[in-house]
């Protein structure tokens, strides 16, 4: 089996809720969204997907997606995509660093793969631990009433898991915090995530007037080193998202204890192949683990699923659906949502079926 034909879109998602808003005025109004098609020279077509969430919350950009996908792609025509460390090594070979633009691709190779070997990516990935992963959902940041109003809504859907935002001004997020923990049920998960918004000061501020409140602690700091320092004074769980960049940075958490459970994005890391390397690494290392991805719509959301049903359920914290998020369609059919928890469609692959009339004209058309 080889690589025929390449071919990429650009397809702006509007998040469904109006913008999506962090910290320090930091906000989306949609995910800027890079899909990936590999077609083998048997006519099997894998999909791939990649968003950020605007420039502001990983190193990456949809224009500079786009632009290296251009870069990489004539080098991948003729590989074999089922030899996917050699495919790996061949985008790394090519074009070093930028992890974020080989996540489409590496995952299209993935769905290629397990398609044409008619079996369900969550059984290549390790198997299925269960048939459905638990959902969270996100308090965005704003008034202390506002994300009140918000969590009421997410607890009248079903959902027994939120994700709080905070990171800004720390007298303010105290209040936003308790507000959200006053009207909702009692056992209710709550994740405090200041997306590494805060000094280790001002981390330990809030820790230490929030200590009546019964949350997990999300990255509050910018670097292994800061977020270590205030867990040495925490009598809380902590989770760290941005910090986990590289398979070194993993271990290091792990070395140091700076963190009970890593949330692995499989942008960041540079596709399926790398995420499923440090989730399996996490498992054996004893941490929780949540993959999720940092943004796009029915293809991104079934890949996050099947490496979520995949990680062994006593490690597994939860999971989002992202494909809900947005307004557009990019597939016939999408993974299944029941209440608030999320399973994998039946079939091979992603086993979504990506409808092309959806996600509009290629940006990039290669054939060998």
């Amino acid at each position: 089996m080889k690589i025929k034909e390449i071919k990429a879109y650009r397809m702006l998602q509007p998040f469904v809720d109006g913008p999506y808003k962090m910290s320090k005025g930091r906000h989306a109004d949609a995910f800027d969204s890079i899909i990936v098609a590999l077609t083998s020279d048997d006519g099997v077509t894998g999909w791939g997907e990649m968003a950020p969430l605007g420039t502001f919350y990983s190193a990456a950009f949809a224009a500079g997606a786009e632009a290296g996908v251009k870069e990489i792609a004539p080098h991948l025509l003729g590989l074999d995509p089922r030899a996917l460390t050699q495919f790996n090594r061949r985008m790394d070979i090519v074009f070093k660093g930028h992890p974020y633009i080989k996540s489409a691709i590496d995952m299209a190779a993935w769905d290629l793969t397990a398609r044409a070997a008619d079996v369900p990516l969550v059984t290549m990935l390790g198997g299925s631990d269960g048939d459905m992963a638990e959902l969270y959902k996100v308090v965005t940041h704003g008034t202390p009433d506002s994300m009140a109003a918000h969590a009421t809504r997410i607890m009248a859907e079903g959902y027994k898991r939120i994700q709080v935002k905070v990171g800004g001004d720390v007298h303010g997020d105290i209040e936003r915090l308790a507000a959200v923990a006053g009207v909702v049920p009692k056992g209710t998960v709550i994740f405090c995530d200041a997306n590494a918004g805060w000094t280790p000061f001002q981390a330990r501020q809030f820790a230490d007037a929030s200590r009546a409140i019964d949350y997990v602690f999300e990255q509050p700091c910018v670097t292994i080193d800061d977020n270590m320092s205030v867990r040495r004074s925490l009598d809380k769980p902590m989770v760290l998202d941005e910090s986990v960049e590289t398979l070194e940075a993993l271990l290091e958490i792990h070395r140091r204890g700076a963190a009970d459970g890593v949330t692995l994005k499989i942008a960041r890391l540079g596709g399926v192949s790398k995420t499923r390397q440090l989730r399996d690494l996490a498992v054996d290392l004893g941490l929780l683990v949540t993959v999720e991805d940092t943004g796009g719509a029915e293809i991104d959301t079934a890949a996050m699923a099947h490496l979520s049903l995949s990680t062994p359920v006593e490690r597994r914290l939860h999971a989002i659906a992202f494909h809900e998020w947005v307004t557009v369609r990019t597939a016939s059919n999408m993974p299944p949502v029941v209440g608030s928890q999320m399973g994998v469609p039946k079939g091979p692959g992603l086993a979504i079926d990506v409808v092309p009339d959806l996600i509009g004209k290629p940006f990039l058309q290669l054939k060998a």
